[in-house]
């Protein structure tokens, strides 16, 4: 055998290691997220953009596993079936955190949590997570004002908001303290109805037909999201304006939302991600909260409550629902 020859067989089992080594250094990231899995997640594309805004990019380097869990039923066996698979990292939609937190996992998990991550016992404090969990907040206490601001802005002559909220999501104490004192200014009532859980929702609706207010306030999380069509529908036939604080309210009925831009936080989840799998821990990344965010009215809510929206705020709208 010729000496070039030789070196072409050589090369060639160098390559053919080198590509077999590739394949096994993919970097192994799982999502938990809450949903059917049928169809196109926003939230998770979003992560995926993200990744590959950092590099990471599916069947290249990184290997994405998904789970889904439908709901309550069944997070706690899909979390189970996904720690066993072994992820380097792990993120979390909103509730699934808890299907994940009480079974200890080791490696670092990155949430994106609808409520306060330090009262929902999640992370030590925001700038020091503290442990092996850590990601963002959507709760914006600041934006609670806000949302009343801009309903009184529609609506100058409110003068008595219900308050739609479950007490055991975490944060929201605080959330009802800044909506009362936003509302305190604008010289604005608030009357509260809490709902503990779904089976709940129907009495917390009556009480508020009967409770003679002007719009309602919906404090945004999961549990009122599953149940948002069925509110907006109740809100529109109680004809009351009605607020609350993602984007995917307003889609599914409820006049218009203001807060964060939920796709835009799990794009930023990717940082995180990024900077675990080149050795930062998760205790050393601080907690963040949303940084943009979107104002969505949707014109067929208006419409059929008889309003008109005002070219104020139809000019600083990020989104109209036609």
């Amino acid at each position: 055998m010729q000496r070039r020859e030789i070196i072409m067989i050589l090369g060639g089992a160098a390559a053919a290691t080198v590509g077999a080594f590739a394949q096994t250094t993919k970097r192994r990231v799982a999502w938990l997220g809450i949903g059917s899995g049928v169809g196109t997640s926003p939230y998770l594309d979003s992560l995926r953009a993200g990744l590959a805004d950092h590099g990471w990019v599916e069947d290249r380097n990184l290997a994405l596993s998904i789970f889904w869990a439908r709901g309550r039923e069944d997070m706690e066996g899909v979390a189970r079936a996904m720690l066993s698979t072994n992820p380097e990292v792990v993120v979390t939609q909103e509730l699934m955190v808890y299907a994940v937190q009480p079974l200890q996992p080791m490696m670092p998990i990155v949430f994106g949590f609808s409520g306060d991550p330090v009262d929902g016992k999640l992370v030590d404090g925001l700038a020091r997570p503290g442990g092996n969990f850590t990601g963002m907040s959507y709760l914006a206490l600041a934006l609670v004002g806000k949302r009343i601001e801009i309903l009184k802005e529609w609506q100058p002559q409110l003068r008595r908001i219900a308050v739609l909220a479950q007490p055991q999501h975490p944060g929201e104490p605080r959330e009802r303290q800044a909506s009362e004192e936003a509302a305190a200014k604008l010289g604005v009532a608030l009357s509260y109805h809490p709902v503990m859980g779904i089976a709940g929702l129907d009495k917390a609706l009556t009480d508020i037909r009967n409770d003679d207010c002007d719009a309602l306030l919906v404090f945004p999380d999961s549990t009122m999201y599953r149940v948002s069509e069925r509110i907006a529908e109740f809100a529109v036939a109680a004809k009351l304006p009605s607020v609350s604080g993602w984007a995917p309210f307003a889609r599914n009925g409820i006049l218009l939302t203001y807060g964060p831009n939920i796709r835009d936080l799990y794009r930023s989840l990717a940082r995180y991600v990024d900077r675990i799998l080149r050795g930062t821990k998760p205790a050393d990344l601080p907690v963040e909260q949303p940084t943009t965010f979107e104002l969505v009215i949707n014109s067929r809510t208006a419409k059929t409550l008889g309003l008109t929206i005002p070219p104020s705020l139809f000019a600083r709208a990020d989104e109209v629902i036609e």
